[in-house]
C-alpha cells in the first residue's frame, strides 16, 4: 500500500506513458508507518492524498498495461476504500 503525495511530470516519455500519470507514493504498512516512496503507474485515477494499492512487480505491472516488453515496475492497481486489521477497522 502507499499514500499519493504527488505526481512527475516529464516532458519526453516512452510511448506507452502518454496516456498516464506517474504518481510518487510513500510506501506505507498496515499501521501507516512510512518506508521509502515509490514511482509508480496510475491506471485507476488516484488522486494526491488517497491510500491506494500497488503491484511493485515488473512483469505483472507490464501486463496490466498490455505490455509484453517495457520500462515498467510499479501500477497503482486500485483506490484503497477502507483497511481491516485483525477485524479492527483502520482510518484512512
Amino acid at each position: 500500500m502507499g499514500r499519493v503525495v504527488g505526481t512527475v511530470v516529464s516532458t519526453i516519455n516512452i510511448p506507452v506513458l502518454d496516456r498516464h500519470r506517474l504518481l510518487v507514493c510513500d510506501l506505507e504498512d498496515v499501521s501507516g508507518d512510512t518506508d521509502g516512496y515509490t514511482i509508480a503507474v496510475d491506471v485507476v485515477d488516484a488522486g494526491v492524498g488517497e491510500t491506494v494499492l500497488i503491484l511493485d512487480e515488473g512483469n505483472s505491472a507490464r501486463q496490466i498495461l498490455g505490455l509484453d516488453t517495457g520500462a515498467i515496475r510499479a501500477v497503482v492497481v486500485g483506490v484503497v476504500d477502507e483497511l481491516v486489521v485483525d477485524g479492527e477497522s483502520r482510518g484512512l
